[in-house]
């Protein structure tokens, strides 16, 4: 847009839009910036509700995608608008890019087995998302953006979770969201539907341990859980993993180390449900 019709839309005189910007880049940048902070708070927040870095990932990247649904036009100038402008917006955007990529290296070296990857890992999973995103946006515009949510995390996975971790979240449904949630709301339905599970009070106690320890081996689950019996919590560890709540990383009795036990993103939503005044436990 030229500025003159950028004030004609604005309603405000060229006097007026002058004593705010130096120019149309000015006016880009501003608006850029002002996006960006309201959408990094609401990805950051939901990154943080959850109890592991993919949980977390997957939360925060589903919040970005269901707002770009939302607002095309905020997608575009994201996306696609902002390789168009100049030197000053281009700077900003390599900045965000480069922090998204920072963020994914640093969760998921530091809950991958083998750490230490190149930086350039987790630069080429963001840039190839963006990628992905840009020629959605041009070929198919007003299409739903939501669908890419499980291919997306497929390659963000892969790299520090390997073929299996990644395929997982090719697996896990895209969560519905009500026309009228807000930012703070998105997500799917209840997490305990179908659930062939009584959750007592020690089934969830083994959940939460789990969150709040990634990577907790069976008697660590135990101890935080309160479960003296390690035949006890196997099973049920068994029996939580066969209904999808929880994985095992870890290379297990079969090689002589421990279990290394995550939530899954429905183990997550889970824990959540259970901790509202909605649901009373045995």
């Amino acid at each position: 847009m030229t500025v003159s019709e950028i004030i004609s839309r604005a309603g405000v005189s060229r006097k007026t839009f002058y004593d705010t910007f130096r120019n149309r880049e000015d006016c880009f940048l501003a608006l850029l910036e002002q996006s960006l902070v309201d959408a990094a708070a609401n990805a950051g927040k939901a990154y943080l509700d959850e109890p592991h870095w993919r949980a977390g990932i997957r939360a925060a990247l589903f919040g970005l995608l269901v707002r770009m649904e939302r607002e095309p036009g905020l997608a575009r100038l994201w996306i696609v608008e902002s390789l168009r402008s100049g030197e000053r917006v281009l700077a900003r955007r390599a900045q965000v890019l480069g922090e998204l990529a920072r963020l994914i290296g640093d969760a998921g070296n530091g809950a991958a087995p083998n750490a230490g990857r190149p930086a350039i890992v987790s630069e080429g999973v963001v840039g190839g998302a963006v990628a992905i995103l840009h020629t959605r946006l041009l070929s198919a515009p007003g299409q739903p953006l939501t669908p890419l949510l499980g291919p997306l995390m497929y390659m963000i996975t892969l790299p520090y979770g390997g073929a299996r971790v990644a395929r997982r979240e090719l697996t896990i449904p895209v969560p519905e969201v009500a026309p009228n949630a807000t930012d703070g709301q998105l997500g799917g339905g209840d997490p305990l539907d179908g659930l062939d599970i009584r959750l007592t009070y020690r089934t969830v106690r083994v959940l939460v341990a789990i969150g709040q320890q990634p990577g907790a081996s069976n008697r660590e689950i135990a101890d935080a859980a309160g479960i003296a019996d390690q035949g006890q919590i196997s099973k049920l560890l068994s029996r939580l993993a066969k209904l999808e709540l929880i994985e095992n990383h870890g290379l297990g009795q079969a090689q002589g180390r421990s279990n290394a036990w995550l939530l899954t993103g429905r183990g997550a939503g889970v824990v959540r449900a259970t901790r509202s005044n909605a649901y009373g436990l045995a």
